[in-house]
Order: C-alpha cells, then sequence, then structure tokens
C-alpha cells in the first residue's frame, strides 16, 4: 500500500507516460503478464490502457494484473491505468521512477 505523499508523486512522474500495455478482448493474458513484469522490471511506474467497455470490467481486469505481477495501482482514470512495483535493482536509464528525482 502506498501512502498519499508517495502516490501523488508518482501520479506526477506518470502523467507524461505513455500507455506501454493494452488489454483488450483476450483480457489478463499470460502473455499479457509476461509483458508487463518486464516493463515493470525495467520501468517500474507503467501506463496500460484497457479496452473494456464497461466500467466494472475494467477495474476486475485491473486488479486481477496486479495480483498476478504484484504491482499497485496508482492511479485509475477511465481506460487509463497507472501501476507501479519497486524494482531495487532497476536501471536508472530506464526506470521511470529513477529518472524523475
Amino acid at each position: 500500500m502506498l501512502d498519499s505523499a508517495t502516490r501523488k508523486r508518482l501520479r506526477a512522474l506518470a502523467h507524461h507516460l505513455a500507455p506501454v500495455i493494452s488489454i483488450g478482448d483476450g483480457g489478463v493474458s499470460s502473455g499479457v503478464v509476461e509483458e508487463t513484469n518486464r516493463a515493470l522490471r525495467d520501468h517500474e511506474l507503467i501506463k496500460i490502457k484497457i479496452h473494456a467497455e464497461d466500467r466494472d470490467d475494467r477495474r476486475a481486469l485491473g486488479e486481477a494484473l496486479c495480483a498476478e505481477t504484484g504491482a499497485v495501482q496508482v492511479q485509475k482514470i477511465g481506460k487509463t491505468m497507472v501501476i507501479y512495483r519497486a524494482n531495487p535493482d532497476a536501471n536508472p536509464k530506464l526506470s521511470n521512477v529513477a529518472r524523475g528525482k
């Protein structure tokens, strides 16, 4: 769980990011989980686009992806979601968190 100050800082860092993961009709498949894990390992903070039309479906897909990857939801606005997972060995040139400091 993130405290409000950390969540606010991460939201600010994520503002300029483009979505790197897209969840479509296939839902949270093993390929989506694998690619999300890779992106979180490299960048720590990423945006995801969830293309489901129903709000409850989008929420459920986001929660499932966070549960599968061990990430924490930072923000969700419409079909876009920001998630974070700390990586103590992150490459400072790739990490969105380290570059934003």
